[in-house]
């Protein structure tokens, strides 16, 4: 077996160790680290020797040269397979990787059971109020426990926008856990897919009108961009809860936080942010019924040994001629198996 003939690179971090204990494994295979701050004299050889890219840190932490844009793909010709720790793929520029023919994929259902606990943990918490009476019991005497009155989660609706691995999770959760009814949008998913996965299929708008709680499961795209606005967030019942542990700019933080204003809503669980991690003077963290985490969901040991699992294994089988199980742009096959024959000598499955 030829050795470090297939190149791998990844900048600032990995989700865990074990993503490089398995690749060198393997002596067929070079594993590549650089920083924010290298240099173009370090970096550029490593990017055009490159035939994948693990993506380890997060949007904000990435440094801009570094997300997959047309520039990078430039310095990078080699280039084959763009592998994105977790679900989301936020740094990378999915049409251009297409057009240059690179695989792009991402580490789904990963990270599952972490981030619908999560979701689960916000629910609870703001249900029975529970941070809003911890800040006051440590800044105040006398609580009166009336002015605290929560909510039963037991028998409400949830409303899901997005019913992928994470979402069916959260629906799983909430039926079985709290008897709760499960509502669902996703324009991708048929009916009947959708109640094999726990949820009835309703629009957007429905979903905002009936629920007690709203969840955010779906990834950023393009049509997912802001589809949360000052309309969407005015179709909410007033004692109804926002939730999300998706990606910012998904919901629109400004009109999330006028109608916390004018109390709208009961409350909201976020996430996720528009700059992560968002700065202590943010406004919505001056809020009593805004429960927040700085995109942690689905940061725990179990997901992190995971995601770094199934990348690795990802990223070998495909070098070793297999079809990968999560791609974002399947469209892209056909290019990116001529190029992998064209560098390899051999047809991938």
């Amino acid at each position: 077996m030829p050795v470090n003939n297939k190149r791998v690179f990844y900048v600032k971090y990995l989700a865990h160790e074990i993503y490089a204990d398995m690749l060198r494994a393997r002596p067929d295979v070079r594993l590549d680290r650089l920083e924010n701050e290298s240099t173009d004299e370090i970096a550029a050889p490593i990017l055009a020797a490159a035939h994948a890219y693990q993506i380890g840190a997060a949007r904000d932490e990435l440094a801009k040269h570094f997300h997959v844009d047309q520039g990078l793909l430039r310095r990078a010709p080699n280039l084959l397979i763009v592998s994105s720790n977790g679900a989301g793929y936020d740094p990378v520029d999915v049409e251009a990787c297409t057009a240059a023919g690179v695989l792009v994929v991402n580490q789904s259902g990963g990270n599952a059971h972490s981030v619908a606990e999560h979701a689960l943990g916000m629910l609870l918490t703001l249900s029975k109020r529970i941070l809003e009476a911890d800040r006051a019991l440590r800044r105040e005497a006398n609580v009166n426990r009336n002015a605290l009155i929560g909510t039963e989660a037991q028998g409400k609706t949830i409303g899901i926008v997005g019913l992928g691995n994470v979402g069916r999770r959260i629906a799983a959760l909430c039926h079985g856990l709290l008897g709760m009814k499960v509502l669902a949008y996703d324009p991708y998913l048929s009916a009947a897919e959708m109640a094999a996965r726990g949820g009835e299929k309703v629009e957007l708008d429905e979903l905002l009108r009936r629920s007690d709680y709203v969840s955010i499961s779906c990834p950023l795209t393009k049509e997912s961009r802001g589809m949360i606005g000052a309309r969407e967030f005015a179709l909410m019942q007033p004692h109804a809860y926002f939730i999300t542990t998706a990606r910012g700019f998904i919901h629109d933080e400004a009109a999330l936080l006028e109608v916390l204003r004018n109390k709208r809503i009961a409350g909201a669980g976020l996430d996720v942010w528009a700059k992560e991690p968002p700065p202590p003077d943010h406004p919505l963290l001056q809020f009593d019924n805004v429960l927040a985490s700085p995109h942690t969901a689905g940061v725990t040991g179990e997901a992190r040994t995971n995601m770094g699992r199934i990348a690795a294994e990802q990223i070998l089988n495909a070098f070793d001629g297999k079809r990968p199980p999560r791609i974002i742009n399947p469209e892209v096959w056909p290019r990116y198996a001529e190029r992998f024959e064209r560098t390899f000598g051999f047809t991938p499955a």
